[in-house]
């Protein structure tokens, strides 16, 4: 994995076919009737997804150098937990996973447990719309926020470039997968629940209800939820509220709006 653009350009080609498959999904057996009128749909993915690629942009151009260039000094110079210990490839590569995804259930409880943080996470909570959509809705704040902590956490971690685009595409693909609004068949739902993050467990955690937000944090693999005691249930699903009370407003909810929400 040395060809960045050509990492880059396989990464987006496999996110876009997912999300077609996503949005074709949730068109054909949606969970929630979210919308009156395809227009209405289209301005909100089209809200997200600007959303999306502002952050794009800007992780592209400014970050994924910098975490290359980290990862190679720390295998150059023998730096970081995976390099002081001496294991096989395919072990390293589940060691790689599991600490990045660990790092991921920590910051996003943080991002909940920090007033400032919660400021600009909220953005992304208080889509009372969540489709597949919403995995893209996160104010440009926070994502340089973790973005600039994973300079010196790949390093720590003595992580190989390519494992983090391998922890990134299986990321995005859950991420996308447990936004979208759809439902699993209730015994599917309980078997995979128990180890990956599905659209039930994270349609919990975009409850109004607040014990319900402050839950089910993890983003890949739901085992952190249940080391940590984070995991809750709904047993109905089909009544959660979504979103955040107090963000409603159709002002609030423009792009302007939501590029101002942290600073209200």
């Amino acid at each position: 994995m040395t060809d960045l653009a050509g990492i880059q350009q396989w990464r987006g080609l496999a996110s876009v076919g997912w999300l077609v498959v996503l949005l074709a999904w949730e068109t054909a057996a949606p969970f929630f009737v979210l919308f009156r009128d395809p227009r209405e749909r289209g301005l909100h993915a089209l809200r997200n997804f600007l959303l999306g690629l502002v952050n794009a942009i800007v992780v592209g151009s400014a970050f994924v150098l910098a975490w290359r260039a980290v990862t190679a000094w720390a295998g150059t110079h023998h730096f970081g937990v995976l390099n002081w210990i001496s294991a096989p490839d395919g072990l390293r590569i589940v060691l790689a996973v599991l600490m990045l995804d660990a790092w991921t259930y920590g910051w996003h409880r943080i991002c909940h447990r920090v007033p400032m943080l919660w400021s600009f996470h909220r953005v992304h909570h208080g889509d009372a719309r969540m489709d597949v959509t919403t995995a893209n809705r996160f104010h440009l704040g926070e994502i340089v926020a973790s973005s600039v902590l994973r300079i010196a956490l790949l390093p720590l971690l003595g992580v190989r470039f390519g494992e983090l685009v391998l922890y990134e595409t299986l990321l995005q693909a859950v991420v996308q997968w447990q936004h979208a609004n759809i439902a699993l068949p209730p015994a599917l739902e309980r078997m995979l629940r128990l180890v990956v993050v599905t659209p039930g467990l994270h349609k919990v955690h975009h409850s109004r209800e607040r014990p319900e937000t402050d839950s089910n944090y993890a983003s890949l693999l739901s085992v952190w939820d249940r080391l940590f005691g984070s995991l809750r249930l709904r047993e109905r699903p089909e009544e959660i509220r979504l979103g955040l009370d107090g963000l409603d407003g159709a002002e609030r909810q423009t792009l302007p709006g939501l590029f101002r929400e942290p600073f209200r």
